[in-house]
């Protein structure tokens, strides 16, 4: 059985959108003997990185976290607080069969959920995720073909026998997978296209540590990882020498890539046959950016800045290292004054550290008046 200590339920819901491919996925986070002050069940929607909705054990009512969301049918509170409640109430019960089957330690404990769909609105094929993880391991996943259950570990066939024997339930999450997911996931491509394919925060750039080191092109500020960069040379894609970053997530939601160009066997008077070209998706011109040493920037600040600060803080260790020597070698001169000021100086406390609170994860789900609500069995 559970432990004593709070059940803490994290479920996030990640929305992620391209031009073409769009995907929805459903994470579904427990932890045990989780942090007191934090809500047991947790529900985020995020949109391509950007938190939508939230929904917490607190209040389990859903909000609305973005201004574009709001102008439309608010339906969707109504769909995704319902949904909260739901999934918490199945995830106590998995839980506490959990624990009986592992017989577990004490400790923080995680099962995980991840639920979706992808969805190319050009080909109309329909990809469903249905999968569960238990403590960072995978667990159990569902194959859309065949509506059966593929264990991952012994102690999930049992889970496996009883949910395959479940035709019903069976049947409710190929609707979700192929019916209502994809629905949801047009509704929110509709709603936020131009917010998502914003490129106001575009900027792509050259970048250099020192001389002899490789050239980068770098895009960032983009709000949809359906992009490519390549180097060229004289309108030719380049191969060698050449390194492809990954496409990361920023912060703010949008993402960034780069490609490294290596120029150390590049003659000067070749350079001008060189460019970088970065295309977003192919409904955008691409933006095309000539290998120039003038335009370069080269990694030379953060040298200068952190050498000033280790010269501050040598320089305020060594202060503050002295004034304690001399408090303790000429208590008798310094007086009662200095004595107090020493006691200052040697009984450092460092306050108590708080511990940072959970950040909420992301979910996204369907308008009630859009599709009907079903119930996310297993």
């Amino acid at each position: 059985k559970c432990p004593p200590p709070v059940l803490l339920l994290l479920t996030e819901l990640l929305v992620y959108l391209s031009l073409f491919v769009h995907v929805v996925k459903l994470f579904c986070f427990t932890g045990l003997l989780g942090e007191e002050n934090w809500p047991e069940f947790v529900g985020v929607a995020l949109v391509d990185g950007f938190e939508v909705v939230y929904c917490d054990s607190n209040t389990m009512t859903a909000e609305s976290r973005q201004d574009w969301m709001k102008k439309h049918d608010p339906a969707y509170l109504n769909w995704f607080t319902n949904q909260c409640r739901e999934t918490q109430r199945f995830f106590s019960l998995i839980i506490e069969q959990l624990m009986q089957n592992f017989n577990p330690t004490k400790g923080v404990h995680t099962f995980q959920r991840m639920l979706g769909c992808e969805f190319d609105d050009v080909t109309d094929e329909i990809n469903g995720i249905n999968q569960f993880g238990y403590d960072g391991e995978d667990f159990i996943t569902f194959d859309l073909k065949t509506h059966t259950r593929i264990p991952a570990m012994q102690q999930a066939v049992i889970f496996k026998q009883r949910w395959d024997n479940d035709k019903a339930a069976s049947a409710v999450i190929k609707n979700y997978l192929t019916q209502v997911c994809p629905e949801m996931l047009k509704m929110f491509v509709n709603y936020g296209r131009s917010f998502m394919l914003r490129t106001a925060l575009l900027s792509v750039s050259l970048l250099q540590k020192s001389p002899s080191s490789p050239v980068t092109c770098h895009a960032t500020g983009f709000s949809t990882n359906r992009v490519s960069m390549v180097w060229r040379k004289d309108g030719v894609e380049l191969h060698e020498g050449v390194g492809k970053g990954d496409i990361l997530p920023n912060d703010d939601g949008t993402f960034q890539m780069s490609v490294d160009l290596q120029v150390s066997s590049v003659r000067p008077e070749d350079w001008e046959g060189y460019d970088c070209v970065f295309q977003l998706s192919d409904v955008y011109k691409a933006i095309v950016t000539k290998l120039d040493k003038a335009v370069i920037r080269v990694n030379k600040g953060e040298i200068k800045i952190i050498s000033h600060q280790q010269r501050f803080i040598f320089m305020l260790v060594s202060f503050m290292f002295a004034a304690i020597t001399a408090c303790r070698l000429l208590p008798l001169l310094l007086g009662q004054l200095m004595s107090g000021s020493c006691l200052l100086l040697s009984s450092h406390r460092s306050l108590p550290s708080q511990k940072p609170e959970p950040t909420p994860s992301q979910p996204a789900v369907p308008l009630a008046s859009v599709v009907p609500r079903p119930k996310l069995v297993s």
